[in-house]
């Protein structure tokens, strides 16, 4: 009885192979054919560079490190002598990356992107920790909108007559003092 119900199984299953054996394929060629991600897809992190300088946007702010709920960024910045960070190391692990995209959300400087790049498979483990310069080379051609403020030096402007005029005929803030009365 059991082999008559297996044949039985087999030729239900060839039938619903042959109601689809003329038609076009569903699935993609991988190799061959790559499949277009979605705009805002969350794929591997890359960091950004100026697109005029070529230097990196991070500035050793450690935003993003402190967002990350699985610890993948680390980065070394320690304060150099004028109180500023100098940015030594970045890297990210993509072994413990779960892509959630909190490090870009935190990022106010345009220095880490979600891109839709997805292929950085590899065999061996140690490989998918990406240093500073392997995140940059990534970034490299990715498009984004830089939101920084430029910083422009500031012109002191002069004081009009008018204005100096104003300050100096401006009504003092003190108040005046109350006289104590003893009933």
């Amino acid at each position: 009885m059991g082999v008559l119900k297996d044949i039985k199984n087999l030729i239900m299953g060839m039938g619903i192979t042959g109601k689809h054996l003329g038609k076009h394929a569903i699935t993609i060629q991988y190799p061959e054919e790559k499949w277009p991600m979605p705009e805002r897809s969350r794929g591997i992190v890359v960091l950004l560079s100026d697109k005029e300088t070529g230097e990196l946007n991070c500035t050793s702010c450690l935003l993003c490190m402190q967002a990350c709920p699985t610890a993948a960024i680390r980065i070394d910045a320690p304060r150099g002598e004028d109180k500023k960070r100098r940015l030594i190391s970045f890297d990210i692990d993509f072994g413990l990356c779960c892509f959630c995209g909190l490090c870009e959300e935190a990022c106010n400087f345009c220095a880490i992107r979600m891109t839709p790049k997805y292929e950085f498979s590899t065999v061996n483990k140690n490989d998918l920790t990406w240093d500073m310069k392997k995140l940059q080379e990534v970034g490299r051609d990715v498009d984004y909108v830089d939101t920084r403020k430029k910083k422009t030096p500031k012109e002191a402007a002069p004081k009009t007559e008018a204005k100096a005029a104003e300050s100096a005929e401006a009504p003092s803030l003190e108040t005046p003092k109350q006289e104590e009365s003893n009933g």
